[in-house]
């Protein structure tokens, strides 16, 4: 079991096919937190509106999460755009779940973080929503085409890779909008006096400094399953968790129970 000082999960997008579960529920199965944030888009209410899809796995994920939060583990959501209607709610506790559209987390250091799901700095989530709902169905094809991809490398042996994902690194214009996300967090931390910004929205895990601000940004559970995690010694990190080698872990260790289990996660930024 590895224990944290927080941990920071964004656009789980439960309500939808795509969203990876299984890893998600192994991931909170093996980590314990002081302190857990709901970063925004943890349910998709778009996706739930046009179509209703809730199998037993995504209810899963919720019991989780408030049997943490019953055994003494803080929850605070913060809503994003596709859970707008969270937002209604905000300075309230629901089933012992502090919801707030923004909040500030202080690291064991003593740096002060907003903690922001980030689609209010998002011109065409606020101005032109429409276009908002197109990018999303885009963004559902491009899903779906991994799952067709990576059908046939699986079947050849090969390992994943996300179509959605290399389109939207090598793409010029979603790279300069990541770029200027990143720059516009930054600035708006910087304007709240903290010291850094822990955002979602954009499904772009990173940890960087941007003109003395450390921009930190959880990554999804989509695509990349990853979340970002503090230390008990206040340092930060993005946990890629990995769940078929978990999987294999956990049948090594199956008739060994004092034996201590081994790191299951890929650290990909500090």
């Amino acid at each position: 079991m590895n224990r944290y000082r927080a941990i920071f999960i964004s656009d789980v997008h439960l309500g939808t096919k795509t969203s990876q579960v299984d890893a998600l529920l192994s991931f909170l199965k093996h980590t314990e937190a002081d302190m857990i944030y709901l970063v925004g888009d943890i349910v998709d209410g778009w996706r739930l509106k046009k179509s209703w899809y809730w199998p037993q796995s995504h209810n899963d994920v919720v019991q989780k999460l408030l049997r943490k939060g019953r055994k003494g583990t803080r929850i605070v959501l913060v809503p994003g755009n596709h859970d707008e209607f969270l937002r209604d709610f905000q300075d309230s506790h629901v089933g012992g779940i502090e919801i707030a559209d923004r909040t500030v987390h202080e690291a064991a250091d003593g740096r002060r973080y907003l903690v922001i799901h980030g689609d209010q700095f998002d011109a065409v989530v606020m101005h032109a929503k429409w276009l908002a709902f197109v990018g999303d169905w885009a963004y559902e094809i491009a899903l779906i085409l991994n799952n067709q991809i990576n059908f046939v490398r699986r079947r050849l042996g090969l390992t994943y890779w996300s179509f959605s994902a290399w389109a939207k690194h090598s793409v010029k214009k979603a790279v300069n909008f990541i770029s200027a996300f990143e720059e516009t967090l930054s600035g708006e931390a910087r304007r709240q006096n903290t010291d850094g910004v822990i955002c979602g929205h954009i499904h772009h895990a990173a940890i960087r400094e941007i003109s003395g601000i450390r921009y930190m940004n959880c990554g999804d559970w989509v695509e990349s399953s990853t979340a970002l995690v503090e230390r008990q010694d206040g340092q930060f990190e993005i946990i890629a968790w990995n769940t078929s080698q978990q999987l294999l872990i956990e049948a090594a260790t199956e008739d060994d129970a004092e034996a201590e289990p081994a790191r299951r996660a890929e650290p990909l930024a500090a």
